[in-house]
């Protein structure tokens, strides 16, 4: 007679900020998990520890081989040491002293969520060192474009 019978909870409607990124789940885990090593690189970013925030005014980076870390979450939190290797297909990064032994007797790096780490210890590169200048949040406040001399001021380097 024109009733209309609806099952499952009520729809919610929400605000979409942009039409073209979808934000539909099986789409956002494809995308996710066939990314390639550029973007990977970017979603392995780890949090800075309070005093590197306080000194490059930065809040995370991502991680690199050489950096130190401190495991904050899981079952091995409270370890400190080095990562060994980004391992980007999997997610995960391998750090020294976090590890197990199999049953006949081998020892087997464990992997570990970099969103499950703090960095410690900065391993810098020109590169990254140039990644700070930009990121630097104190520059940003300004509100005027970023010069070199700013750059170096931040991550307190000498630029050709």
């Amino acid at each position: 007679i024109g009733l209309e019978i609806r099952r499952g909870p009520p729809q919610r409607q929400t605000m979409k900020f942009n039409k073209a990124v979808s934000s539909s789940r099986r789409k956002s885990r494809k995308a996710h998990f066939t990314a390639p090593s550029s973007r990977r690189r970017k979603i392995m970013s780890a949090t800075l520890s309070d005093e590197l925030r306080k000194k490059f005014n930065v809040r995370s980076m991502p991680i690199r081989k050489d950096d130190e870390v401190q495991v904050f979450r899981g079952n091995h939190n409270n370890r400190d040491g080095k990562v060994l290797e980004v391992y980007r297909k999997k997610y995960v990064i391998h750090i020294d002293h976090v590890n197990r032994e199999k049953n006949n007797g081998a020892s087997v790096m464990l992997g570990i969520a970099p969103s499950n780490v703090i960095i410690t210890k900065l391993h810098l590169d020109p590169d990254r060192k140039r990644l700070l200048g930009r990121k630097n949040r104190a520059a940003m406040t300004k509100g005027e474009k970023l010069t070199s001399k700013d750059v170096q001021d931040a991550a307190g380097i000498e630029l050709d």
